[in-house]
């Protein structure tokens, strides 16, 4: 089992890529680039009412995140889906579903008595 500190450093560590998925535009972006990677961002815009220099901002975040990394093409840059960042997030969240059951199961015991 882990310690609290080591939670706690989980935590936080993960806290970035928990808040950049916590933007409805952001999670949309991340959508669109796990369908069809790499993609400008004048493919991201297409079929949204958000500016150029709006999606810009929004995968600076992502990108910040971990979530997203870009690579220039010629005068553009292209964005691609980096999946590693969630997959340190489901490790975290796996083990906090565990504590939850394991409280749960405490309780129910508890209350069977």
């Amino acid at each position: 089992m882990r310690s609290r500190s080591n939670i706690a450093a989980a935590r936080r560590f993960h806290a970035p890529v928990f808040a950049a998925l916590g933007d409805e535009t952001r999670l949309l972006l991340v959508g669109k680039l796990c369908e069809d990677s790499p993609q400008s961002i004048s493919e991201l815009t297409q079929g949204s009412n958000l500016t150029r220099q709006a999606i810009s901002k929004h995968l600076r975040v992502l990108q910040n995140a971990g979530l997203v990394e870009s690579v220039r093409a010629g005068r553009e840059s292209l964005y691609e889906f980096r999946p590693k960042a969630i997959d340190g997030i489901k490790t975290y969240l796996d083990h906090v579903s565990r504590q939850w059951d394991e409280a749960l199961d405490r309780l129910k015991s508890l209350v069977e008595r």
